[in-house]
C-alpha cells in the first residue's frame, strides 16, 4: 500500500509522510479486499482531516497491478461517493419479517406533489385498544424505521420527501388523488397538514429509531391521516417525466418506551430569507429562540427533551451547515455540523450521545452559502434554485412543538437599499414600494434585484441582517400557535463561545482509538479479467 497525492496536473506523487497502514488484504478471482487505517488528523498538508462532515470519496481501479511511475489508466472503472465516515453506526437490526406499508405517488408529473393517505391499521389498532385509555401511554402500533422508495432512474430527480401529520377532521374526499403542492387549486384540506413527522433528502438512506423510541400510530392523539410531499428537481424542464416514488413504513406491535417527535428549526421558508449575488461567502441564521422553547417546554416537559438525530438541510448554494446550542449565555458543543455540505447527499446524523434541550435554551441553524455564479438575488423558497436553512431534530418524549423558527424583519432589510415607504394596506404579495422614486411601484423582490450589489455591500448587508430583530415562528399541530408566535425577539448574546479541543498530531495519538479510522474496501473484478499478483491501492 502506498500513500500518494495529486494536484492539478493529475499525476500521482508519493507522499513523503506515509500515513495509511494496511491492516488486512485478500484477493480471489472476483474480489480484492483491503482494510487500512489512518489518523483522523495527520497534520500532513497532502492529507485531508477526517471529521463528522461529509467526505467525498474518489475511487478507481485497474485489473492489472500498479507500478509506481507507470500506472495504468483506470478507464471507466472509477467513481465517487459522498459519505460520513464518522457517523455513528445504526445498531438496531430490523427483522426481515417486520410488516410494512408503502406510501407511493401514482404517476406524478409535478415539480412538488402532495398526496394524502389514511394510515393503514388505524381502525384495526383502535379495535385492539378499545378497552385502553387513549392516552400517549396506550399505544397500539409503533414505526421503528422508515425507508425511501425511489423509482429506479429517478435518484437525481427526487430531491426530498416530507411526511406531515394532518388534521383528524380532514375531508375524506381528498384521499383519492394527489395534487401539485402550493398550487392555487390545491385542496384546502391539505393546508391542515403542517406537522412534520419524517423527512428524507437526496442521497440519504432509511432512518432507524433507537431501541427505546418509535413513531406512535393508532391512538386518538396520533396521526390518522398523513400527507406525503415530494419535491422534484427538474432544472432542464424535461417533459413527460412520471414518478412513483414514496416511503416504506415498517410497523410493530412491540411497544417502545418513548414517542418520537420532530421539530423543524431554522429560517422560516419565505422571501424574508435572501442572499445577494456574487458572494463567495454569506451567512444566514435561523433561530429557535429561548422564548419559543421556554413556552413550549415549560408547558409540556420542563425537564427537557432528548435529541438523538439531526438532518441539516439547504439547497444548491449551501456550502456548510451547523446547529449551534446555547444555554444561559454559554455555547455548548455543536448539536450537528457539516462543513463540507453536499446538496446531493443529505441524511440524518445520529448523535454519538443524546443531547438534552431545556427551557431557556437557544438553537441556531447556521448556513454558509456561495452565490459567486449568480447574477440575481437568491430567495428563500422550495425550488432547488431557491434556498433553505433548516434543521430537523428527532427527539423524545414528544411534545406539541412542530416549528421553532425565525425570520429577520423585512422592512429593516429594505432600509439597507434605501426603501422608505410601501403601499398600505398591503394587498399584494410581494408588496409594492411607494418611495423612493427609483423603486416606486416595484415589488420588494424587483427592488432588491435592481440594487447594484458589490461584494463589499454584500458583506455589509450580511453583518446588518444578522443583527436585526427576529420575528418568532412557534407552532403546534393542527396549525395552532404558541402565544409567542409572531412576537419580536433579539438574537442571543453569546458571552462564552464554545472552544474546540486542539488537534493532536503526535505519533502517540495512534494509541487513542477515537483518533483513527479503519476503512474496508471491497473491489469486485469481473471473473473474465486476468488477475496478476498482489492487490494495490493508492490513497
Amino acid at each position: 500500500m502506498l500513500d500518494c497525492f495529486t494536484n492539478a496536473d493529475r499525476v500521482l506523487k508519493k507522499d513523503s509522510q506515509q500515513d495509511y497502514h494496511l491492516e488486512y488484504a485478500m484477493e480471489n478471482n472476483t474480489h480484492t479486499i483491503l482494510a487500512f487505517s489512518r489518523q483522523l488528523h495527520t497534520c500532513d498538508p497532502n492529507d485531508k482531516s477526517l471529521t463528522e462532515s461529509t467526505v467525498r470519496v474518489i475511487w478507481a481501479y485497474h485489473d492489472k497491478d500498479f507500478k509506481y511511475g507507470g500506472q495504468n489508466y483506470h478507464g471507466s472503472n472509477r467513481g465517487t461517493k459522498s459519505l460520513r465516515l464518522l457517523n455513528p453506526e445504526k445498531n438496531a437490526v430490523i427483522p426481515p419479517s417486520l410488516p410494512y406499508f408503502d406510501l407511493a405517488n401514482q404517476n406524478v408529473s409535478y415539480l412538488v406533489s402532495a398526496s394524502v393517505f389514511p394510515l393503514p391499521y388505524y381502525l384495526i389498532c383502535i379495535a385492539a385498544c378499545e378497552h385502553a385509555s387513549l392516552t400517549m401511554s396506550s399505544k397500539c402500533t409503533m414505526m421503528p424505521t422508515v425507508e425511501p422508495l425511489i423509482q429506479k432512474g429517478h435518484e437525481s430527480i427526487v430531491h426530498h420527501i416530507l411526511l406531515y401529520q394532518c388534521s383528524s377532521s380532514l375531508n375524506d374526499s381528498v384521499l383519492d388523488y394527489g395534487h401539485e403542492c402550493y398550487h392555487p387549486n390545491m385542496p384546502d384540506s391539505f393546508l391542515t397538514c403542517q406537522t412534520v413527522i419524517f423527512a428524507w433528502a437526496i442521497g440519504g438512506e432509511g432512518f432507524i429509531y433507537p431501541p427505546h423510541v418509535g413513531l406512535s400510530i393508532g391512538t386518538a392523539l396520533d396521526p390518522q391521516y398523513v400527507l406525503m410531499e415530494v419535491h422534484y428537481d427538474n432544472p432542464s424542464y424535461v417533459e413527460g417525466m412520471i414518478d412513483n416514488s414514496g416511503l416504506r413504513l415498517f410497523y410493530t406491535a412491540n411497544l417502545r418506551r418513548y414517542d418520537a417527535g420532530v421539530i423543524e428549526a431554522g429560517l422560516w421558508v419565505s422571501l424574508f430569507h435572501n442572499i445577494p449575488p456574487g458572494m463567495p461567502e454569506f451567512l444566514s441564521e435561523g433561530h429557535c429562540t429561548l422564548e419559543c422553547l421556554e413556552e413550549a417546554l415549560d408547558a409540556e416537559k420542563p425537564t427537557g427533551i432528548h435529541v438523538f438525530a439531526v438532518l441539516l438541510h439547504a439547497h444548491l448554494a449551501g456550502r456548510a451547515l451547523r446547529m449551534r446550542h446555547f444555554r444561559k449565555g454559554s455555547e455548548l458543543q455543536l448539536l450537528a455540523y457539516d462543513d463540507e455540505f453536499d446538496f446531493n447527499f443529505q441524511e440524518f446524523q445520529y448523535l454519538k450521545e443524546e443531547r438534552t434541550i431545556l427551557p431557556g435554551d437557544n438553537l441556531v441553524t447556521e448556513c454558509h452559502y456561495s452565490t459567486l455564479n449568480r447574477t440575481d438575488m437568491t430567495w428563500g423558497g422550495f425550488s432547488t434554485r431557491n434556498e433553505m436553512c433548516l434543521s430537523y431534530l428527532v427527539y423524545y418524549p414528544k411534545i406539541n412543538l412542530t416549528r421553532c423558527e425565525s425570520i429577520p424583519d423585512l422592512m429593516e432589510q429594505l432600509q439597507f437599499i434605501g426603501v422608505k415607504q410601501i403601499y398600505r394596506p398591503v394587498r399584494t404579495w410581494p408588496f409594492i414600494i411607494k418611495s423612493p422614486k427609483q423603486y416606486k411601484n416595484l415589488s420588494f423582490v424587483d427592488a432588491m434585484n435592481k440594487f447594484k450589489w458589490s461584494r463589499e455591500q454584500g458583506h455589509s448587508y450580511n453583518d446588518y441582517v444578522l443583527k436585526l430583530p427576529l420575528n418568532v415562528r412557534c407552532t403546534k399541530t393542527e396549525n395552532a400557535e404558541w402565544t409567542i408566535h409572531g412576537m419580536m425577539a433579539l438574537p442571543p448574546e453569546i458571552e462564552r463561545p464554545y472552544t474546540t479541543e486542539p488537534i493532536i498530531c503526535s505519533s502517540s495519538s495512534w494509541l487513542n482509538a477515537n483518533l483513527f479510522l479503519t476503512v474496508l474496501i471491497v473491489v469486485y473484478i469481473s471473473a473474465i479479467a486476468s488477475r496478476s499478483h498482489e492487490p494495490f491501492v493508492q490513497l
